[in-house]
């Protein structure tokens, strides 16, 4: 595909769940991973933008796998920009099996953002010249199915370490990821594979504070929308929808 990069990964033992399939934060650390090498090749990796002061910040996304690769089965992801605004990059990405065929499908939405101004700024024209644009879409999101909770009381608590913060001192998305799975009942853990989830964040979780993990299951069987609040004042930190598979 044109002005776009793969990356191949053979899947690892310590990266799999109890019936040998990649774990989904497996999934969100391989494209993570990718997107950063995506920087790498184009002369702006993640610490040489850290030592200008900048770095990419995710304010939403969305994952769907029709399936999970299992122990040691090698794929490759391949990712591309298919828009920009003036902060923003919007970030496609396939999950492609040994056959060539697709089993997963992820997309996000990036700002370029002043770590120490903590403000969203232009994308640097040189980033935006060497990733060029491919305006193929890797999947549709519908971001309206994340919906207000209406539970009010929540399913967790957890203090925010430093081990929960990345070196643009914000919490990185796969702890969000994390609270979330704690969040839910442990049948579904046990006995689902997650097969959506589409993310939205709002705002900072900053080191010390505690966050409180909510979960509402949605009148559709095996679907949940999740909300992550702040307890220092109540505010929304992220919502999210997750829709759930039984395990064949």
């Amino acid at each position: 595909m044109e002005h776009s990069y793969c990356k191949e990964f053979q899947l690892r033992y310590f990266e799999m769940n109890k019936y040998g399939m990649a774990s989904p934060t497996t999934i969100l650390t391989l494209l993570e991973e990718t997107a950063a090498d995506h920087c790498h090749i184009i002369e702006h990796d993640l610490y040489t933008l850290e030592n200008q002061n900048i770095g990419w910040v995710l304010i939403s996304g969305s994952i769907h796998m029709k399936r999970y690769p299992r122990y040691r089965e090698i794929i490759k992801i391949q990712t591309w920009l298919s828009k920009y605004s003036l902060v923003k990059g919007h970030r496609e990405n396939l999950i492609i099996d040994e056959n060539d065929d697709v089993i997963g499908m992820a997309k996000g939405i990036w700002v370029f953002y002043d770590i120490q101004n903590r403000k969203p700024v232009p994308v640097f024209e040189d980033i935006k010249t060497k990733w060029n644009v491919n305006t193929a879409q890797s999947a549709e999101v519908d971001i309206n199915l994340i919906r207000p909770i209406l539970n009010d009381n929540p399913e967790k608590e957890f203090d925010i370490c430093r081990s929960d913060v990345d070196s643009n001192r914000h919490v990185n998305n796969i702890r969000y990821f994390h609270w979330l799975l704690e969040s839910l009942p442990d049948e579904v853990l046990e006995s689902y594979l997650l097969e959506t989830i589409t993310a939205k964040f709002y705002s900072d979780a900053r080191y010390g504070e505690k966050v409180r993990v909510y979960a509402d299951k949605n009148p559709e069987e095996s679907t949940f929308t999740h909300a992550i609040k702040s307890n220092f004042d109540n505010k929304l930190l992220a919502g999210a929808y997750t829709k759930w598979k039984k395990v064949d």
